[in-house]
């Protein structure tokens, strides 16, 4: 059953909340909301954890938006990052999310 929200057909609306934890770039553990905004294109994702402030470029799904982010976090260094959709809408949706795991980047080993 497809879940229809009115606040999914209004632009620049806030959609979407997930829940995002992993490490920050000093290694501490962290949880944040990340907020996905409905645009003219798309959806964007937008969190701030202490002097960062992240945010993507529109895309066509919530989806890709959140991998976009997860994508961003990485390259500042953030690590073992995950994400749970926490509300659609104005519904909560009780954890009851499974998990998405974005693994870290392999990085380049020296030779």
């Amino acid at each position: 059953m497809a879940f229809f929200s009115p606040l999914m057909s209004r632009k620049n609306a806030v959609v979407e909340k997930y829940q995002l934890e992993g490490n920050d770039a000093p290694g501490r553990n962290f949880v944040r909301i990340v907020s996905i905004t409905r645009t003219p294109t798309g959806y964007t994702a937008k969190i701030q954890y202490e002097s960062v402030s992240a945010e993507t470029a529109s895309h066509p799904t919530t989806g890709q938006a959140i991998q976009a982010l997860a994508r961003k976090l990485q390259e500042l260094g953030f690590s073992r990052l995950r994400t749970r959709l926490n509300f659609r809408g104005t519904r909560y949706l009780a954890e009851k999310e499974p998990w998405v795991d974005y693994p870290d980047p392999v990085s380049p080993s020296k030779s």
